[in-house]
């Protein structure tokens, strides 16, 4: 049986706040770590039925990119869903609420930059 490994790598400040997340994977073809400013990562508990979950971002990570990193990763949950359950009536909830997010979020910003 093949083994692979991610690690991720946090560098903390003195307020515990992320300074630098560096991540590998031993399946991958880079051959170093690679950074990251921000991160999701979540496990399903079947025993307990529950979602845990670590979300970190560093304090480089601005609004704008983190309204982009929630459309595409929520985008991308939509399609896992739509593999593992050929919903597509669902997945297209999903996608619709992704994309009225961050219309939300670019008129938002709009506003504030007048």
């Amino acid at each position: 049986m093949h083994k692979s490994t991610i690690s991720i790598e946090i560098e903390l400040d003195e307020n515990k706040v992320p300074q630098q997340i560096q991540w590998n994977a031993s399946d991958s073809t880079a051959d170093m770590m690679q950074s990251a400013k921000s991160m999701m990562v979540a496990f399903w508990d079947g025993a307990d039925k529950s979602a845990l979950r670590i979300d970190l971002w560093t304090k480089e990570m601005m609004v704008d990119e983190m309204a982009d990193f929630y459309y595409q990763t929520l985008m991308g949950m939509a399609d896992t869903y739509l593999r593992a359950t050929q919903n597509k009536e669902l997945v297209d909830d999903m996608k619709a609420f992704a994309k009225e997010f961050y219309k939300k979020f670019r008129d938002s910003q709009l506003k504030e930059n007048k």
